[in-house]
């Protein structure tokens, strides 16, 4: 999604993401792009919360049906007061999108086996932008990928994982892709946040799921369980800035307890471009001198070095590129519902 950009841009962008994903924000996107009135309500907020989830999802909060007719969602926007301290302005300066999809890990997990099985040791993961520290649990779940044309079912249960339906993500799997056999163990799980979700919070959590897009029940249930994964057995959760050595910090700590894997997915994407090329070059300096190891999964204009390192992606493909160390190795889809193994990369070890 194109974010920092011409706010018709956004919506028309976010609008082609979501195609095939939710109806009701395709058609909230494409008619905001076209509506004057609501652009110039939108073009009043700061650049960085002009963005459609973090609208839709205040609007959605405020009590617009979604599903829902797009004149609601008109018309409860343009009678918001932006001085209004309950009003919708105010919901969407004070939060943010903190989407904690554990369905990612269907795809990350694959790289994490890699590095496991290079290192042969447990993992200490750190989580770049971790809001409630969700996808910090690889080795609690299990993973049914569905393997090439013929959709082969395979699935891959890594030692500690819960044997429950609800704890199993399924990825359509592409490509010259090897599904891994061997375990994920974690020996330590941190994150840093700008402002970190309390997973025992009601109120953060109701807001979780309000990002959860309206047709999605299911990836809202998953959620939930997911939740329960991290109150269980709650990570290491520190307030800082991924650009600061806030970062830095958090490495030292997480190095104390095994193989470290800095790693991030959707988050890049909401830094200012020029802090995104800082980030990148912190990141690959870290590699550089082996402080750790570096998971990326962003959408394919977000780091342009690593999409590079692959095929050329086509201009109408919407898709994230999972890399390792600067290397992309995968196109996978946002919320982890599918991967496409590049031909080029070595498969998932294990």
């Amino acid at each position: 999604m194109k974010l920092f950009d011409d706010v018709v841009a956004q919506y028309e962008d976010f609008a082609a993401h979501a195609r095939r994903d939710s109806p009701c924000f395709t058609a909230w996107a494409t008619r905001v792009a076209g509506d004057d009135e609501v652009l110039a309500w939108v073009g009043r907020l700061p650049p960085i919360k002009q963005q459609p989830n973090i609208v839709f999802a205040a609007a959605r909060w405020h009590g617009v049906p979604a599903p829902g007719p797009y004149e609601a969602l008109r018309e409860t926007l343009l009678a918001d007061d932006p001085e209004d301290p309950q009003g919708i302005t105010a919901t969407i300066l004070a939060r943010s999108t903190q989407t904690n999809e554990v369905g990612r890990l269907a795809t990350l997990s694959t790289v994490f086996a890699r590095i496991v099985a290079e290192s042969g040791r447990p993992l200490a993961l750190v989580e770049a932008g971790a809001s409630a520290g969700a996808c910090l649990y690889p080795d609690r779940y299990a993973y049914r990928y569905l393997v090439g044309p013929e959709k082969t079912p395979v699935t891959w249960r890594p030692a500690g994982a819960a044997d429950s339906p609800a704890t199993e993500l399924t990825c359509r799997a592409k490509g010259s892709f090897v599904p891994p056999t061997s375990g994920v163990p974690v020996a330590w799980r941190g994150g840093l946040d700008l402002a970190p979700v309390d997973a025992a919070d009601d109120d953060a959590t109701s807001w979780l799921e309000t990002l959860v897009w309206p047709e999605q029940e299911a990836r809202r249930e998953r959620l939930r369980t997911a939740l329960d994964v991290v109150r269980e057995d709650p990570p290491v959760l520190r307030r800082g800035d991924i650009l600061t050595s806030d970062l830095d910090d958090l490495i030292d700590e997480a190095a104390e307890h095994g193989e470290v894997v800095v790693f991030h997915t959707a988050v890049v994407a909401y830094l200012e471009p020029d802090d995104r090329e800082r980030f990148v070059d912190a990141m690959t300096d870290r590699v550089a001198h082996d402080r750790c190891r570096w998971v990326s999964n962003e959408g394919k204009n977000v780091v342009p070095s690593i999409t590079a390192t692959g095929p050329t992606i086509p201009e109408d493909h919407p898709t994230f590129v999972l890399g390792l160390d600067g290397t992309a190795l995968a196109w996978t889809h946002g919320h982890g519902r599918s991967l496409t193994w590049l031909d080029r990369a070595a498969h998932p070890a294990g």
